[in-house]
């Protein structure tokens, strides 16, 4: 149990730590939107890996390269779109250092949404529970249920603390002088649109 619970804990500081669209649209829409905003896109895994989990773990058991490159095109597409739309609403003044009365009402549930859209289009988590965790799920369960549900809490708790830890920081960073805070931003979508094109390219250059 202990070392499944460690390898667990690894795998969630490894997916909580690696640099992909999900954590750039944490960053840009913590700075922008503060720390209640941030936490919706921390919570988009649990609502997008539930069914990820069934199928890559006891259906498919690894992604064909048809499907992750078309997830890589499809995903790369949206996270482009949506660092463009950032983009433009940067560079008009629409999205800026908003304070939390100025935020409207049911914003909430549309950033989970697009974060979940970004996370469930991506090849990633697929990947990830096709050939690395998903496999030690299957081992957890074959002991006892309490251990495959001591795994998933280990990873989960893990994954999803160093996200909360993400935003934290860039919502203090988000309280320093405006100026540097906005190319902070700057850089976050710059980045996200970056990750976009480069599923893109891995899509049709695999």
């Amino acid at each position: 149990m202990i070392g499944l619970i460690v390898q667990a804990i690894g795998y969630g500081v490894a997916a909580g730590i690696t640099p992909g669209p999900l954590q750039s649209y944490l960053i840009s829409t913590t700075l922008s939107q503060g720390w209640q905003r941030g936490l919706f896109v921390v919570l988009s895994p649990l609502v997008t890996d539930i069914p990820i989990i069934i199928v890559m773990t006891f259906v498919l058991q690894q992604l064909p390269e048809w499907l992750q490159r078309g997830l890589q095109f499809s995903g790369g597409c949206f996270v482009l779109w949506l660092a463009g739309n950032m983009l433009k609403d940067w560079s008009t003044g629409k999205l800026k250092i908003a304070d939390v009365s100025e935020l409207e009402a049911g914003g909430g549930r549309r950033t989970l949404g697009q974060a979940a859209i970004m996370n469930f289009l991506s090849p990633g988590p697929y990947i990830f529970w096709g050939t690395v965790t998903g496999p030690l799920l299957v081992e957890s369960l074959a002991i006892s249920g309490w251990h495959g549900a001591g795994f998933l809490l280990a990873f989960y708790g893990t994954f999803l603390g160093i996200m909360s830890i993400m935003v934290l920081i860039f919502d203090r960073l988000r309280r320093l002088d405006p100026t540097f805070t906005r190319n902070i931003l700057l850089f976050a979508i710059m980045l996200l649109g970056g990750l976009g094109i480069l599923l893109i390219f891995q899509s049709i250059f695999p």
